[in-house]
């Protein structure tokens, strides 16, 4: 099975569905709505947004959200349980960090949190290593930091 990604508008129904599924997700994991720090990400905040489809259905998204001139952050990155186990996670993270490189940002960093020990696995195998909380997340107890530096792109 292959997929597709494509970059879309903040609202896009897909999108707006998967986002939907991914707090429903999250909000189970963590017993509560109450498990995001700092200002939810909005069409007004986020500066490139990606879906991936597979035979005509979205199965995952994700997101970046500038934080200063080098640096980006990673923020909607979910894969619908469907989709797991395709690839489709580390294509999203790829084009998310094609994407930062082509606007000039060369760090990526991301928020996730101790209830989603399958994220923290994955951005550990994708190269992102642990940082110490930062922005909003300084003193959180629900959220665990990564970065990446982006390779330089020849």
């Amino acid at each position: 099975m292959t997929w597709t990604i494509t970059e879309r508008p903040w609202n896009d129904p897909d999108g707006t569905a998967l986002r939907a599924a991914q707090r429903a997700e999250l909000d189970t994991r963590y017993g509560s709505d109450d498990h995001e720090p700092g200002t939810p990400p909005s069409a007004a905040d986020i500066d490139v947004f990606l879906v991936a489809v597979r035979d005509g259905r979205a199965i995952g998204c994700g997101a970046l959200r500038r934080l200063d001139a080098t640096t980006a952050e990673v923020k909607r990155m979910y894969v619908d349980p469907a989709g797991r186990g395709s690839g489709v996670a580390a294509g999203l993270l790829r084009a998310l960090e094609q994407a930062a490189l082509t606007r000039g940002w060369t760090t990526l960093r991301l928020e996730t949190g101790p209830g989603q020990p399958d994220a923290m696995r994955f951005y550990e195998r994708e190269g992102y290593h642990r940082i110490p909380l930062f922005g909003a997340y300084i003193g959180s107890e629900v959220s665990v930091c990564y970065e990446r530096t982006l390779p330089n792109p020849q």
